[in-house]
């Protein structure tokens, strides 16, 4: 087998540079960045947003410049705009800005938490009492409550007695929650769902319903004179 001869490619000119970039805030950038930032950016013109500067449409040299002559950063925040919106800012502080919003974000999608009570068609008064406070205590905490009653055996027998117990048990945690769903028979279960109400949500309707103006009471429009 006759190997090929070697033929070297085109040398790169000895006077050839990389196009200038601007290192200065480069450094701080990694590979999980997805924003764009000064030379990265490949548009021929730009719509400009931020603090201290004339908002509207520049050609990309000139955006770079305003934003070198502020010593800050262009950053691409909306590519798919046209032309593609950049905002002049620090790239550290743009960072830190995003972080912190998707940390409010993540604190106010909260996982939803779903706890189960079982009761039995004959529990007792003490043991659902017991039931009945840590159902409470869920509730307050945000979770919501998932209660049904287990019939084993004959005792599906008596399911009206379940629907009524469960009924009682939604009566009871008005105050903390509400009823998602009426008492509903799957196999040997019945099941009710709780949501947590909102803080202090049953006492402003109670304080609004107090608090209502009354009636004026109606006034005699008889304007007749009396007889003599």
């Amino acid at each position: 087998m006759n190997k090929k001869p070697y033929r070297p490619g085109p040398k790169r000119p000895s006077n050839a540079t990389r196009p200038k970039g601007r290192n200065r805030k480069m450094s701080g950038k990694n590979d999980e960045d997805t924003n764009a930032i000064n030379d990265e950016i490949r548009a021929s013109e730009v719509r400009l947003v931020g603090d201290n500067v004339e908002q509207g449409i520049y050609p990309i040299e000139e955006a770079l410049k305003i934003a070198e002559g502020l010593e800050l950063d262009l950053i691409l925040i909306a590519p798919q705009a046209e032309p593609p919106v950049c905002r002049v800012m620090d790239y550290q502080k743009f960072k830190f800005q995003q972080r912190k919003h998707a940390k409010e974000q993540k604190a106010k999608s909260t996982k939803l938490v779903v706890k189960e009570i079982r009761f039995g068609p004959q529990t007792d008064e003490h043991d659902y009492n017991f039931k009945l406070k840590h159902a409470i205590g869920f509730l307050k905490e945000g979770a919501k409550v998932k209660s049904y009653v287990f019939f084993k055996g004959r005792s599906i027998l008596f399911k009206e007695q379940g629907e009524v117990l469960l009924l009682r048990f939604a009566n009871d945690l008005e105050e903390y929650g509400k009823l998602d769903q009426m008492p509903v028979l799957e196999g040997k279960r019945m099941t009710i769902m709780l949501s947590p109400k909102k803080p202090g949500s049953g006492k402003k309707k109670e304080a609004k319903e107090a608090t209502a103006p009354e009636a004026p009471a109606q006034q005699d429009n008889d304007n007749t004179p009396d007889e003599e």
